[in-house]
């Protein structure tokens, strides 16, 4: 049973990776499914102003590199943060890796954004460096992996690397839940690192990102349209309301105060015949009798993301398709969610 949730039931984890195992592997043979995610790239921003560059940019502390859990010795660590426009709006999202510095390196940062904003990415980042001592660059010598058990239980344990994984491999725990596992950045196939490792599909990957709420990319979080806690941003460690100033800021931290967040960000299982291709984003859902309860972000499949109205979630929504046809739209709350929020 899950927790109890003001906006109504609360979704278990998915067991999508025991269900979805190859036809004659078991679930014993593979501890672990590793994905590897083309449509994700990295910018590397070094330099000793990296620090506090980034920090006037982005809405969450850095994730400084320090002693990994039960290790003596320093190891690269991750957070979550977006990148927002002035009038507080987001314009990337990002997982950031800070990496040891050695005795002779300066201050490193790897941001972890759709490949499809790499470009822009990288000239937002240039256009405010202005006299900092800075250096923006990609970084394609590395590639994303996802890391995700195969059995829900295992969530939480640590994944072993092969011993002859290069020093420049990197993996960190997903900072934005517990129910993304784990990110590796490597040269190498991230599966044969991996310890019990197997190549996913990367369509898996997204059903279960998606089941479980957690937006990516630009598709999820449209630049200069999403509202970062409307995209639970605070629910997955992506946002300080202590640290110092930042671009976009002054919206965020007042709706913040004030406590009011009408609408998020839901996971959505849709159910009857879809539409040809699929629902175009920004479609209207709407409630039983026709009242308008938000709008369809993004999905695969018949599972998704919809920006709905808090309290229209626990009765029937449905979305009018342009064949004329009704599908059955139901909304969910992550077993991860808090319990309770402002």
């Amino acid at each position: 049973m899950g927790v109890e949730f003001p906006y109504g039931k609360v979704r278990p984890p998915s067991p999508w990776l025991l269900e979805r195992a190859p036809s004659g592997e078991s679930a014993g043979s593979a501890a672990w499914a590793c994905f590897l995610l083309d449509e994700r790239a990295l910018v590397r921003v070094r330099g000793p102003d990296s620090a506090p560059f980034l920090l006037g940019l982005l809405t969450n502390e850095l994730p400084l590199p320090g002693p990994a859990a039960g290790e003596a010795s320093t190891s690269a660590r991750s957070g979550y943060a977006h990148f927002l426009n002035v009038q507080g709006r987001t314009l990337y999202d990002v997982i950031l890796y800070g990496l040891p510095e050695g005795s002779h390196e300066q201050p490193t940062f790897l941001l972890e954004c759709d490949s499809a904003v790499l470009d822009a990415l990288q000239r937002h980042l240039v256009l405010h460096k202005i006299r900092r001592r800075v250096t923006v660059e990609p970084c394609p010598e590395l590639r994303v992996w996802a890391v995700l058990p195969c059995a829900p239980k295992e969530a939480g344990r640590a994944v072993l690397l092969q011993e002859k994984a290069e020093c420049t491999t990197i993996l960190t725990r997903d900072p934005r839940t517990a129910r993304m596992g784990w990110r590796l950045l490597s040269q190498d196939e991230g599966s044969a690192l991996v310890l019990g490792g197997r190549l996913g599909d990367l369509q898996d990957y997204h059903r279960h990102r998606y089941q479980q709420g957690v937006p990516e990319g630009v598709h999820d979080l449209p630049p200069g349209v999403a509202l970062p806690l409307e995209s639970n941003l605070a629910f997955m460690n992506g946002v300080s309301f202590t640290k110092g100033c930042y671009i976009g800021q002054e919206l965020t931290a007042r709706t913040h105060h004030m406590g009011v967040i009408r609408k998020r960000l839901f996971p959505v299982q849709l159910s009857g015949p879809l539409p040809v291709g699929s629902i175009a984003p920004g479609t209207s859902v709407l409630t039983k009798s026709g009242q308008a309860a938000g709008k369809y972000r993004a999905g695969l499949g018949d599972v998704g993301l919809a920006l709905l109205r808090s309290e229209k979630i626990k009765g029937p929504l449905h979305i009018r398709t342009s064949e004329s046809g009704l599908v059955a739209l139901t909304a969910s709350v992550p077993d991860w969610w808090p319990t309770s929020t402002k």
